[in-house]
């Protein structure tokens, strides 16, 4: 594989922007892809592959290049030159030709970066590319599962679709894509898998609302409400809103279906999701306070509560945020768990469901957090089930549900 400047400058500039500016990766991708018009799609795939594989093995990449931290320029050049090293190693690749004879690679040692490399192959958290605190929380609370998750963390998620039985099927969106290139997925009825990556938002499929991108194991919690027909269900931390649609396919367009979020610009971006996919029975309101959950108190067959966590499940996606999270966030965001949990169960009528969820593999955001709030209230709450996907046995990302019962 040769190398080519413009595309390595393309690169450190993406890592500038995740690592200094503290920019999300996903958006940092998509502007520096559309930077320059030239670049044909083998060109954006490097820009795009390489900035992923670093932001994902960041910690083992500083430490084959005993680089503690790096911060302007020339320490982004370097850092990408050890990796074109250490990938074929490390992901099993194309050897990179011998590195070109550009200033910015000029310090690097090739023996000396694989030496480092083989070395942090001994150090989990090097080796797996984590915080130490990560590392250490997640031993903690999941013991020997911990390190079988780290590992399937650390792999690249799959492309998974929901077919929007609104207006298709699994059968027609097959047909489609191209079923050699698809497959389903076990357990998960509405779920298609594809083989090979593609731009599936330029897919006039997609367009036209016969699918959407939606884990398999985000697809099983809408469905884990029990919701039948002519239901009244609430969203109450619907974000983008991929579960609402979901619950609303459910539904048949039947009932009602309210999403409600503490961010407006989300709800919008729902608002043109739902015209997309046929959804005519939901609406929106922006939680300001808690006068909008009191102004709906027990007037919901069904509760979603997908609360705000960690993200610790959804790594393979969204690699970037183990470098953004820190451990007072993790602190702070347990009491906004338990707070929505205790305040938002009052919209559930009397006989009526809840499912509390996470995208987080700690048992203290997940299922530590429905056993409290059950212990507190024991006359009037019922675990009804619980489930939780495990990235390493199911390769789905790592959600939890429990369902809960309100009592009559």
């Amino acid at each position: 594989m040769k190398l080519y400047r413009g595309l390595v400058g393309g690169t450190v500039e993406a890592l500038q922007h995740i690592f200094v500016r503290n920019r999300q990766a996903d958006r940092v991708v998509e502007q520096i892809l559309k930077s320059n018009k030239k670049w044909g799609a083998r060109d954006r795939a490097f820009i795009a592959e390489n900035t992923y594989e670093m932001v994902r093995w960041w910690r083992l990449v500083k430490y084959a290049a005993d680089m503690p931290k790096a911060s302007d320029a020339q320490d982004f050049w370097h850092l990408i030159g050890v990796w074109q090293l250490i990938k074929p190693l490390h992901l099993s690749t194309e050897p990179v030709e011998l590195l070109p004879e550009w200033p910015e690679f000029s310090a690097i040692d090739p023996i000396r970066v694989k030496e480092r490399y083989v070395e942090g192959l001994q150090t989990r958290k090097v080796a797996q590319s984590v915080p130490d605190w990560i590392d250490e929380i997640g031993e903690k609370e999941l013991g020997e599962k911990w390190g079988p998750e780290l590992v399937a963390l650390n792999k690249t998620a799959p492309l998974t679709l929901r077919v929007n039985t609104l207006k298709t099927d699994i059968a027609a969106v097959r047909e489609i894509l191209g079923s050699e290139n698809t497959e389903m997925v076990s357990g998960v009825p509405e779920a298609i898998t594809l083989k090979k990556r593609q731009n599936v938002g330029s897919n006039e499929a997609f367009k036209n609302g016969l699918f959407e991108v939606q884990d398999a194991g985000s697809q099983l919690i809408a469905p884990f409400l029990d919701i039948r027909p002519g239901m009244s269900v609430i969203d109450a931390c619907a974000g983008a809103g991929g579960k609402s649609l979901h619950i609303s396919a459910l539904l048949q367009n039947t009932g009602s279906v309210l999403a409600m979020d503490i961010e407006d610009h989300k709800l919008t971006e729902l608002v043109k999701r739902a015209h997309r996919n046929g959804v005519t029975n939901l609406q929106t309101m922006l939680i300001d306070s808690e006068d909008s959950i009191k102004s709906l108190s027990e007037t919901a067959d069904r509760v979603l509560l997908d609360v705000p966590c960690s993200g610790l499940g959804v790594l393979r996606r969204n690699p970037d945020s183990k470098w953004k999270l820190k451990p007072e966030f993790l602190n702070s965001i347990r009491n906004v768990q338990g707070q929505i949990l205790s305040t938002y169960c009052r919209m559930v009528k009397k006989g009526g469901k809840l499912v509390y969820a996470t995208c987080s593999i700690l048992p203290s955001e997940s299922e530590d957090q429905v056993q409290l709030f059950l212990k507190e209230n024991v006359k009037k709450w019922k675990l009804v089930s619980e489930h939780r996907t495990s990235v390493a046995h199911d390769g789905f990302d790592g959600f939890y549900m429990a369902l809960l019962e309100r009592k009559r």
